[in-house]
């Protein structure tokens, strides 16, 4: 018995502390953002309105671009055996989001232990170690690895894709790469360029052959998000299309903000990377084997830093390429660690480590006050349930409530009834019949605060114990009709006064 459990954990007591990270992320903050709504919604609907597609969130609130259905019901299919036992047990329908979470987290980290394995069998079983320990000290990939974004579902992909380039099984790594371009992320084509090129200029692969498996590749990639959804969209339709001529050609993601050139080197890499990020540029420098991986990740980097509109998980799929660099590097010093010169580059890499744990520590609490509608929703199930004036609770959710926390699995069944409708005037809710508001704004007529929900504002620098900490504020309030007494007369938290 000792045997076979020491061989478990030699097998698989890596994927259980990095599961094991992922899956606590999970159930300390179990709710979404908007950038991960659509397909949180797509999920929902697979699974509760099946074949009923009007029914579907999208077509009522089709966003900006539309989005493949393809991974959405890949994890709504694995995940739902255990949502059908949550439902005959009668489960809040928060529980599922947790199960299409842990489905989506299974995935990824099953593709990054296939690289992780490749790792191992290239650059030896210290250097997967490290590329472990790495990994655990840092944040948003594992925060990020069960959030169901379009960036996660290619992550995946480009994971198989990097363990199949490791393994020497060049063409299938390419195709890995196709499919996660063609389907999940257009922008993915800046990371299969130059690792394409670079496989053709060091005579890695076929070019003929090379076009024709990319090929095959593409005309199924493509039939495949075709057929899927054309028929959930209603229309013809090739999403990643529209999402490259959206973003690419008009140029418009810019829209939602923009950085600097360099922001990606100076501010999305040194959060998500920490102690990788200068031992990354070390391991360069020791192993020149490590170059011909990092070149084409950096490239990427680099014409990713060319679009104005950046944000840290639109470069996510680096992140494991940069942390092999750091493993190797960590590795050398580890095994130098007792030479004079090496012993204090083993204290600084120690160092670098520990701040990494503190820096994580402290993106996870400022992460976990960052989704105060999904908190708002839960008393006022509790709190405001059925009263004596209605049959029915109307809940009104705006657009700031909307984008920070509420997803369709945050409802509950009836008599609870919610509307995200847009555009309404705050002098106008008065004359609209809902009995409670989600709202960001303090004072709404007609309508009595019943309670508030803080949320992260920025984090504050001072000298003493502890050095950082967190300043919150109030985000969301929960108004109430003040014509129906039986709400306003029951025992509410109360909101704070705001001057």
């Amino acid at each position: 018995m000792a045997r076979k459990s020491d061989k478990f954990l030699e097998l698989y007591g890596y994927d259980l502390v990095l599961g094991s990270i992922a899956a606590f992320y999970v159930f300390m903050v179990p709710y979404t953002k908007v950038e991960e709504s659509f397909n949180v919604q797509a999920m929902h609907d697979i699974l509760y309105h099946r074949h009923q597609i009007e029914k579907y969130d999208h077509l009522e609130f089709p966003g900006v671009v539309p989005r493949t259905f393809v991974g959405a019901f890949l994890v709504s299919i694995l995940a739902s055996p255990v949502v059908l036992l949550m439902n005959l047990l009668h489960l809040p329908k928060l529980y599922s989001l947790y199960a299409v979470r842990l489905v989506l987290g299974g995935i990824v980290l099953s593709t990054l232990r296939f690289f992780r394995i490749q790792i191992k069998k290239k650059f030896g079983s210290q250097v997967e170690a490290f590329f472990v320990i790495l990994t655990a000290l840092q944040f948003h990939l594992l925060f990020y690895c069960t959030r169901p974004l379009p960036n996660i579902l290619a992550f995946a992909l480009v994971n198989l894709a990097y363990g199949y380039w490791f393994k020497g099984s060049l063409y299938a790594a390419l195709n890995c790469m196709v499919f996660a371009t063609l389907v999940f992320r257009c922008d993915m084509l800046l990371l299969i360029a130059p690792l394409g090129l670079e496989l053709l200029l060091t005579k890695s692969v076929s070019f003929w052959k090379a076009l024709t498996s990319c090929l095959a590749a593409a005309s199924l990639s493509i039939g495949l998000t075709v057929l899927v959804d054309s028929v959930i969209w209603r229309r013809l339709l090739w999403p990643e299309l529209e999402v490259f001529w959206f973003n690419s050609v008009l140029n418009r993601s810019s829209e939602w903000g923009t950085h600097p050139f360099h922001w990606y080197f100076t501010s999305a890499l040194p959060r998500s990377l920490l102690a990788a990020y200068p031992l990354f540029l070390f391991g360069v420098l020791l192993d020149r084997r490590v170059f011909f991986y990092i070149l084409p990740v950096l490239s990427f980097v680099v014409l990713y830093s060319k679009l104005p509109h950046k944000e840290l998980r639109f470069v996510i799929s680096s992140i494991p390429i940069f942390n092999f660099a750091a493993a190797v590097a960590a590795s050398r010093v580890y095994n130098n660690r007792k030479k004079s010169f090496w012993k204090f580059l083993y204290i600084a890499m120690l160092g670098l480590m520990l701040g990494s744990l503190a820096c994580t520590a402290v993106f996870f609490m400022a992460s976990y006050e960052n989704y105060p509608s999904g908190y708002a929703l839960k008393p006022l199930h509790r709190i405001g349930g059925i009263t004596k004036n209605s049959d029915e609770l109307w809940v009104h959710i705006d657009t700031f409530s909307a984008m920070n926390g509420i997803s369709r699995f945050c409802e509950d069944n009836y008599p609870w009834r919610y509307s995200k409708e847009e555009n309404i005037f705050l002098e106008d809710f008065q004359m609209r019949n809902f009995t409670y508001l989600l709202n960001e704004n303090f004072y709404i007529k007609g309508f009595k605060c019943l309670m508030s929900v803080d949320g992260f504002s920025r984090v504050r620098v001072r000298i003493g114990f502890p050095p950082i900490s967190l300043v919150k504020g109030p985000k969301v309030f929960i108004h109430g009709n003040i014509r129906n007494t039986d709400i306003i007369n029951r025992s509410w938290p109360g909101c704070p006064v705001i001057p």
